[in-house]
This record gives C-alpha cells, structure tokens and sequence, in this order.
C-alpha cells in the first residue's frame, strides 16, 4: 500500500517534505543544455542534493510531455526509487471509459519496470472516471479538492443548492472512494481556513499540500492540517529546484530542501 510504504519514508527521513521535479526547459542551466536527456541530468542532480530530506519527489507531468520528456521521466523514477524515496505524478488526470484506463496505465510497470507510485486526479467526471486509477490499490490516489491557485475559487468554492461548496463535496465523496485505502487529497496551503475546513470533513486521509514555496503558502496550517496520523505530504518545486541558477544549482537546492524540512518539522 502506497500510504504505509510513505508512512515509512516519512519516519527513515523525518520528512513530509515533497519535492517538485518540474524542470522547465527556459531555466535549465547551460553547461546541462547539450546532455542527451538535460531534464533527467537536471532531476539526476536535485535528487542526489535532496533525497536525504524527501519523502518524496512529485514530478508534474507537464514537463514531460514529448517522446525525450517520457525517456527523461521514466530515468527519474527508477532514479529516486533507486534512492527509495517513493514518486507522485502530478497528472491531474480523469476521463471516461477506454481513456481513464490509458490514463491509469501510467501506474503500471514499463518496460524498464518503473513507474509511479501514485498520482493526481481530477474528481470532475465523477466516480466512474477515477475507478481506473482507484481500483490499483498498492497505488496511492490524490484528488483535486481545494487547490492552491487563486483560480480555484471559481469553481471549488461554489455553493451548492444541497449545503455546503464544491471541494467540501470533494472531500466528502473522497471518503466514500476511499474503500482500498489508497485516497488522499489535494488542498493548497495557500487557502489556510479552506485547508482546515477540509481535515474536518475528511479526518483519516492524508493530504498533498503544495504552494508553501513559490505561492507563499501558510507552512503551519500545511502541518497542522495536512497530516493524518503522521502520513501527508507538503510539496515545494521551484523554491527547491530553482533556488539557484547555474552549475551550484544542485548544492543551492539540497540546502533549501533541509532548510524546509526542519521548518516543518518545528510544527510536527
């Protein structure tokens, strides 16, 4: 079960830290530009600096979206797995029928026999398009609630005519999906009073926190929040990734992934 072996992780490391591996081409560093692969060299690097503080790494699937993306993606997860720290697409993925089951497919081993050990979804087309991805039950399944863009309210906090807004109905039909064991959910900490009105609503699930580097989120209610029993996630990407630029950009991100790791802990 993917919660128990990251309830693990959590404990070998002392971390909920979650590191975005999001290697934007514009900001790579030149002396990687002409390597075969420059994300997988890129990703290769930021793991070696910060794998003793992650719990896990949380690579968003929109970088790697073309045929050498897919290679570079593929090199990192048997990467990070090599360095036991478990992998989190972000994919944000959910269709219907024969497309949700292509979509669930990037759970499943590859040829190099590696592939994700959970993944985002989107709730939007309802229970029937996430039963592919649910019904891997040694996978774990993050669903959209209450995310950290400020775009968000738009939709997730519309009031319902039966009580209540969208993402507090997220997190209730979350429960009820949660029959495996493997839902968790996604809430931003940049919504702190959303993020906590979340937790009332769904008290066993862990939770993915991400904007508390760039986006500026409120890193205690992440904490306080985010766990469940322990097990969550709070997620940086570019504060970690990109905190600095050029050949000591890996040195730069191992010092602010143990930077975060100990600001979170002081509320654990």
């Amino acid at each position: 079960m993917f919660f128990e072996r990251l309830a693990e992780r959590i404990d070998a490391t002392d971390s909920v830290l979650s590191v975005g591996l999001d290697p934007d081409p514009d900001r790579l560093p030149d002396h990687l530009r002409e390597h075969d692969l420059p994300r997988w060299a890129f990703n290769r690097r930021i793991i070696d600096a910060t794998h003793d503080h992650a719990a896990c790494y949380k690579p968003n699937a929109a970088f790697y979206e073309d045929s050498d993306g897919w290679r570079a993606l593929e090199e990192t997860i048997a990467y990070a797995h090599g360095k036991d720290v478990p992998v989190l697409l972000d994919a944000k993925r959910a269709d219907i029928a024969n497309s949700a089951r292509q979509y669930a497919s990037l759970l499943d081993s590859r040829a190099s026999g590696h592939a994700a050990d959970a993944i985002t979804v989107n709730p939007y087309l309802g229970q029937d398009s996430l039963e592919p991805f649910l019904s891997r039950e040694d996978r774990g399944v993050f669903v959209l609630c209450r995310t950290s863009n400020a775009g968000g309210a738009d939709l997730q906090d519309a009031e319902l005519a039966s009580g209540g807004t969208v993402y507090e109905r997220v997190a209730d039909l979350a429960g009820e999906w949660n029959e495996r064991g493997n839902v968790g959910l996604v809430v931003g900490a940049t919504a702190p009073e959303e993020l906590e009105r979340v937790r009332e609503r769904a008290p066993s699930l862990p939770f993915l926190v991400p904007g508390v580097g760039a986006q500026d989120g409120d890193v205690e209610a992440a904490v306080e929040h985010g766990l469940a029993d322990g097990v969550g996630l709070v997620n940086a990407s570019r504060s970690i990734i990109f905190a600095r630029e050029g050949e000591a950009f890996a040195e730069a991100a191992g010092e602010a992934a143990k930077r975060l790791k100990r600001r979170l802990n002081e509320y654990r």
